[in-house]
């Protein structure tokens, strides 16, 4: 096959020359190589294009996703101010309807407690006669329990039995005759015990300590007047002086006089007597102390302690004061009557009659 035109009129003369001629192969795969280099930059500008051509597309499409987030970042802004101005109402909503509900819940705890206190009100209203005393006994009674308890005294409960007593006889009803039965048990069985009566024994404690300032102590001289001896007396005036000399007379003034200066006793108790004047003092100080001890452990319930003190007391009362006198005995009586009735006994409880106001209360 023949090429259309020949190109060798252009070719340069050949001159001469020492390198060797092409070979004919070589000069037929020259026009080849060419037309695939065309192919070759056809194809890379073919993709070149398409390349163009798709970044041109890629940048439309996020140029238009870009105004679409500029858009929607718009509207999210938009929305959040919402929200923001939304959240605030809600907020003071929430508040106003926090603070009616607090007064709400007032008013509904104190209408509840005017129900209550009307229900109450009702009841007591709808109780009979005999419920209302049962009631009132059974709370009287209670209450001097608790009275008793805490002074240590019986007088109280008593007070409270005697009257339930009173008003029960009064009522006569024959629901209430073992309420009746059981109270005047209670009251024989309260009288029948034996009870320290807290009271009555502070009240002669504090007596004693009021008598020591002015109980007499043993070494005190010339407080207590002396006996004296009864001496024989004529029977008339004129027959003692017709029977007496005037020396026998001055000896008799003489003897009388030195009786007097001179008094000759006997000491049981040396200690007592021994004390010097300036000790009278704390031997009355100490038995005020062991008496308001005693007043003490009284008040507590220590009735040991209140033993123990009321004994030194009486040792004491025994040891350094002169009991021989009016105001000693009834000083050491009064102190022996403290302490044999500080005794720890427990004061007796209404059972019985507690038992049956429940009973009655109940309508059995």
């Amino acid at each position: 096959m023949k090429p259309d035109h020949d190109d060798t009129s252009n070719l340069p003369p050949l001159g001469p020359t020492t390198e060797p001629l092409a070979n004919v192969s070589d000069l037929a795969q020259a026009p080849n190589a060419a037309g695939h280099s065309q192919w070759l930059m056809r194809s890379i500008g073919v993709l070149a294009v398409l390349g163009v051509v798709g970044s041109g597309l890629m940048w439309a499409k996020l140029s238009g996703i870009q105004e679409q987030l500029a858009r929607q970042s718009a509207d999210t802004g938009s929305q959040a101010v919402e929200a923001r101005v939304t959240s605030k109402q809600a907020e003071e909503l929430a508040r106003e309807t926090a603070a009616r509900l607090s007064v709400t819940d007032a008013k509904l705890s104190e209408v509840a407690l005017q129900r209550s206190q009307l229900e109450e009100l009702m009841q007591s209203l709808s109780r009979s006669r005999d419920e209302n005393l049962v009631v009132d006994i059974e709370s009287a009674i209670r209450l001097a329990q608790q009275q008793a308890q805490l002074t240590g005294s019986v007088q109280p409960l008593l007070a409270a039995l005697n009257s339930a007593e009173q008003r029960l006889t009064k009522v006569a009803q024959p629901r209430l005759a073992p309420v009746l039965r059981a109270v005047t048990r209670d009251i024989e069985r309260i009288k029948a015990t034996a009870v320290a009566d807290t009271p009555a024994l502070l009240f002669k404690l504090d007596e004693l300590v009021r008598v020591v300032d002015t109980l007499p102590l043993l070494n005190a001289v010339g407080n207590v007047p002396q006996p004296k001896v009864a001496q024989p007396v004529p029977a008339t005036s004129w027959a003692k002086a017709i029977s007496m000399s005037w020396w026998e007379k001055v000896w008799s003034d003489i003897w009388s006089d030195a009786q007097s200066l001179i008094r000759v006793s006997r000491i049981d108790k040396p200690e007592a007597s021994m004390l010097a004047p300036d000790q009278s003092y704390f031997v009355r100080e100490n038995l005020k102390l062991r008496l308001l001890n005693a007043r003490l452990g009284l008040l507590a319930r220590h009735f040991d302690a209140v033993q123990s003190d009321m004994k030194q007391a009486n040792d004491d009362l025994v040891r350094y004061f002169d009991m021989q006198t009016r105001q000693g005995q009834t000083t050491l009586a009064l102190a022996r009557e403290v302490l044999a009735q500080s005794k720890q006994i427990e004061i007796p409880r209404v059972d019985d009659t507690i038992a049956a106001l429940t009973t009655a209360a109940a309508g059995r």
